[in-house]
């Protein structure tokens, strides 16, 4: 009985040990990704100035663009709308004198 009673505690101890050691290397697991965790986040904490100067260039450069279509299409409209006060201007001439030579009948 001895014997056995000796292998249970042996087997207890064992087992105890086993759980320990698990549990050790639960802790370590979890440190292990908190520190991951820690060292991902200062890293991105780190871009984030590089993040930004990327995304207001990217924002300049689209502007720019838009500014550019913007102007450009006031120059169109600018230019059509010259050319249709050029060829109006003839007809808007002819209507003004034929006012003034129609009031003076």
């Amino acid at each position: 009985m001895d014997d056995t009673l000796q292998r249970l505690l042996d087997a207890e101890m064992k087992a105890e040990n086993l759980a320990k050691e698990a549990e050790e290397e639960h802790q370590r697991a979890i440190a292990a990704a908190v520190d991951e965790a820690r060292e991902l986040d200062a890293g991105f904490t780190e871009r984030i100035p590089e993040l930004q100067r990327t995304w207001i260039a990217r924002s300049e450069e689209r502007a720019a663009k838009t500014i550019a279509e913007i102007e450009r299409r006031y120059d169109e409209r600018h230019e059509n709308l010259r050319e249709l006060a050029e060829k109006r201007e003839e007809e808007a001439l002819d209507a003004a004198f034929q006012v003034l030579i129609d009031v003076r009948l």
